[in-house]
């Protein structure tokens, strides 16, 4: 639960731009700053909680339901997925409050993890005491917008804490990837499909297999095809659009993210034999997964450093 959680701290929302068709022949060669994209989208992860006090007797109960408010929305911006509600099972939480001090009112937070068990704490800056009762919008945006990095670091810092220490995360070994071949594709695609891709993902850092026992993530791909209208001169289609998606699931089940080739062809181009079509398709893919695997187990992840 907690790699799974943080792994998405830098992988919340990924765009990948990769070479599109260049022609008819050759629909995924280079085509410059007009290419086709492939994009790869990572779901979101499990909520980090953050209860917004309802007690009618909780102390400064305005203004701390009004800054609870504030630091979800500056948690989301920085792809955390925080929802303003009471903690459920598997979650992070935030508890927030504040403490009284010399010349003012001092917000502060605890980070607690799914068991329950503080994480981290912290302070945002002192907000006078009359802004504080008055619960000051400004002033209690500002220390949400302040906060927020700190938490994002305090997570990012923990996963990596627990990732390096464990000989079995994939900061210390490769990433066992099953493939589950290819459907749907005219010609000889699925069959040529899947041969590139098995050749390309393997890097040192992503090893393939073809038996799902043991895999920390399953990849599966489908293609798609429909006629495209015809032009204003044309009585009939002339092109097909090809829709190539590879999904990624994690050993749980739980999609990781999805890869998606969109291409314009001739039409019924690619009902016999793809050939250098299916290499170079396939190795863009390739880079995509491995990608998506990375964000999603957070394997590159560093320490940072508060400035």
């Amino acid at each position: 639960m907690i790699l799974r959680f943080c792994s998405v701290l830098w992988a919340l929302l990924v765009l990948l731009t990769l070479p599109g068709c260049l022609d008819v022949a050759h629909p995924f060669a280079h085509r410059g700053g007009n290419s086709q994209r492939l994009t790869q989208k990572n779901l979101p992860p499990p909520r980090l909680a953050v209860p917004v006090p309802v007690a009618a007797k909780a102390p400064w109960r305005s203004a701390t339901a009004l800054w609870a408010k504030d630091v979800v929305v500056a948690l989301v911006a920085q792809s955390l997925p925080a929802v303003a509600q009471p903690p459920r099972q598997g979650d992070w939480w935030l508890r927030l409050g504040a403490k009284r001090v010399k010349n003012g009112v001092k917000p502060r937070y605890l980070l607690y993890d799914p068991e329950g068990k503080v994480r981290a704490k912290g302070y945002g800056s002192v907000i006078d005491r009359a802004g504080w009762l008055a619960a000051d919008p400004v002033a209690l945006n500002t220390v949400a917008l302040e906060i927020a990095p700190d938490i994002a670091r305090l997570l990012t810092g923990i996963q990596v804490k627990i990732m390096q220490a464990d000989p079995h995360s994939l900061m210390n070994r490769p990433a066992k990837v099953y493939f589950a071949g290819v459907e749907g594709a005219p010609g000889d695609g699925n069959i040529s499909l899947a041969r590139a891709f098995y050749a390309s993902l393997p890097d040192g850092r992503n090893n393939v297999q073809t038996k799902p026992e043991d895999a920390d993530y399953t990849v599966k791909c489908r293609v798609q095809l429909k006629d495209l209208p015809p032009g204003p001169s044309q009585k009939k289609a002339s092109e097909q659009q090809i829709t190539i998606i590879w999904r990624v699931t994690d050993s749980k089940g739980k999609e990781a993210g999805a890869a998606t080739q969109l291409h314009a062809i001739a039409i019924h181009s690619l009902d016999g034999a793809w050939g250098d079509i299916a290499a170079t398709a396939a190795h863009e893919a390739a880079g995509a997964v491995r990608t998506i695997i990375t964000n999603y187990s957070g394997r590159d992840l560093k320490m940072s450093q508060k400035k």
